[in-house]
Order: structure tokens, then C-alpha cells, then sequence
């Protein structure tokens, strides 16, 4: 199926407005870019509550979280990592999605600004994204019941390190968690897959821009096979949370997104999955400009909810 008509014009916008592609930037350039879509995003839902706090980690650095708290005494606690290739994205370009998440759900959604690439190497943004869960964790009674569900989700590179965090919930004996939901995420370093070589593919992502944001985040390829940033690789999936998958049709990231779903079906994790046609890498995160993004946000919170309420995931 063809993109849709809204990617179409959006792309088309980008286009008249010039630059250079993203990989011939800067990782500041970069950035800039990214924050430049906070005006068109706009502002979200009013909140209860917004803490911005910070959290400790093992190795002395304080990791910046936003907690968005919609209603007092929140159904769950939703540790959220955004996309970005590990180089960009901030709290606020994703203020207004976690907004909209916590409203929807009435959960706690917990934004995470994990240290990013160049500045920080693997394993900098994972090791903050599994500090972040296990504060949220153990500290989850200043939003929600001691009981509450915890939840992880993310998009893009957001949802690499979110089924990491998630395979090390299992790996260390760490928080249990009632759900994984992964938006076209990086799952594997892999870029001859048939949709990373399809030219119908190579849109807002790009093969090119994959490949810079490998070499800046994980620059030796000994690494690059490690299930702590490619976690296909994992020996076992064994116990992970049940997951959503959410898959753009046009993306470079299309076939390893699947075959990560398929690797949990068959390691028995229950798994809903879904290909969002006519749409490409990214329309999650743009909500109030793409209509794809509502679509994405209602799969979402339909999982969430069916995980709050115990229901079975894999329909």
C-alpha cells in the first residue's frame, strides 16, 4: 500500500524546506532538527502532577526522568523511552505523546532522558533506561498502589532499549513487568534486510541514517551483536513481558521488528502485533500532525489496557 496522503504532504514539506540528509549532519544539527517539531506538535493534555526528578545511578550519574501523573492514585506506572537512533530526542519533544499516553490510560507515564551518542557510548543509554525502571519500580507508591502494573514501552531506538530493559528484568531477577509495547523498534544491526534494501523504504529513515546512528552509538562492531543493543541476539526470551509490536509498512526497520515478534511467539511470550499500512518510520511519534500517530496511540491503549486488566495480549 502507498503511504498515506498526510506522510505525503508532511514528507513533501520536509522536502521544500531544505538541509542536508541526516546523515551528513551533525549530531547537533540533528537535535535541533528533532526540537524543531515540538511547536508543531503542540501542547498536551493538563496533568495532576509533572515531577521532574532525577535518579541515581550505579556509576554516579543522575538520570533526568519526567514523571507525568494524570490522576491521583494512577492505574499503573509507564516507563517511556523515546526514539531517536540513541543521538536525539529530549523530555520535551516527547512531552506532549507522554501526555497523551498518561490521559488515555490513566497511568503514570515515566519519560526517561537516557544519556545519549556521541557523548555517551553503548552501554550509556541502556544502563540509564534499566536504572530509570528500577527506581520507578521500587519507588512506584509516590504515583500509583504498591501493586500497580509496570509497564515499558518505547519507540524507535526508544523500543530497542525498552525489550532490553525487559530481557533484564528476566536476566537479573528485576521488576516484574505486565507489558513490553515496542513501536518499530531496533532490534538487530543487520542492514541488508529485503526492507532495509527496498528503495520504497528509504523515507524519514534511511539506511544511510541507520548506519550513522550504529557507528555514533556503538562504534566497535564487536558489540554490535550483544542482545544489550541487538536483542534478537539473546540465547533466551524466556519469561519477558507479553509485547505489542507495532510495525510501519514503509520502514527500513520493518522485517527485523517482525522477526522479533516472531522470536517471542516462539519462545511462548504472548505477542499482538500489527503492521500499520501506509505508514512510515516514526508516524508514531508524531502525534497532533500525522493521523497515523492517533492510530498507533489507539493500539497502544488498547495492550495497556488489556494488560491492566490481566487480559490476554496475543489477539
Amino acid at each position: 500500500m502507498a503511504l498515506d496522503s498526510a506522510t505525503t504532504a508532511f514528507l513533501a514539506q520536509m522536502a521544500e524546506a531544505g538541509g542536508p540528509p541526516l546523515h551528513e549532519m551533525s549530531p547537533q544539527e540533528a537535535r535541533t532538527l528533532s526540537d524543531g517539531f515540538i511547536e508543531l506538535v503542540g501542547a498536551g493534555p493538563e496533568m495532576a502532577r509533572v515531577d521532574d526528578i532525577t535518579v541515581p545511578g550505579a556509576d554516579g550519574h543522575e538520570v533526568p526522568v519526567r514523571v507525568l501523573v494524570p490522576v491521583d492514585d494512577a492505574r499503573g506506572v509507564i516507563v517511556y523511552l523515546h526514539g531517536g537512533g540513541w543521538v536525539v530526542g529530549s523530555l520535551d519533544g516527547y512531552d506532549t505523546l507522554g501526555r497523551q499516553l498518561a490521559e488515555r490510560t490513566g497511568c503514570a507515564v515515566a519519560l526517561v532522558d537516557y544519556r545519549l551518542a556521541p557523548e555517551h557510548l553503548f552501554p550509556a543509554a541502556a544502563d540509564d533506561a534499566w536504572t530509570a525502571l528500577q527506581w520507578l519500580a521500587a519507588n512506584r507508591t509516590a504515583y500509583a498502589a504498591a501493586d500497580a502494573p509496570l509497564i515499558v514501552g518505547g519507540d524507535s531506538a526508544g523500543g530497542n532499549l525498552a525489550a532490553v530493559v525487559a530481557q533484564r528484568a528476566v536476566r537479573e531477577n528485576g521488576p516484574e513487568l505486565a507489558l513490553q509495547f515496542l513501536a518499530y523498534p531496533v532490534i538487530d544491526c543487520d542492514f541488508d534486510t529485503p526492507s532495509y534494501l527496498d528503495p520504497a523504504n528509504e523515507l524519514m529513515l534511511t539506511r544511510d541514517a541507520m548506519v550513522w546512528f550504529w557507528d555514533l552509538y556503538v562504534p566497535e562492531a564487536k558489540d554490535r551483536t550483544r542482545w544489550e543493543v541487538a536483542p534478537i541476539n539473546a540465547e533466551s526470551l524466556a519469561g519477558v513481558a507479553p509485547a505489542a509490536v507495532l510495525i510501519a509498512e514503509h520502514d527500513v526497520l520493518h522485517d527485523e521488528g517482525r522477526k522479533y515478534a516472531e522470536a517471542l511467539r516462539s519462545a511462548r511470550i504472548p505477542v499482538r502485533e500489527k503492521v500499520f499500512t501506509g505508514q512510515m518510520h516514526g508516524f508514531f511519534q508524531f502525534v497532533n500532525i500525522l493521523p497515523g500517530a492517533k492510530d498507533g496511540m489507539d493500539y497502544v491503549v488498547e495492550a495497556v489496557e488489556d494488560a491492566l486488566a490481566g487480559a490476554d495480549i496475543a489477539r
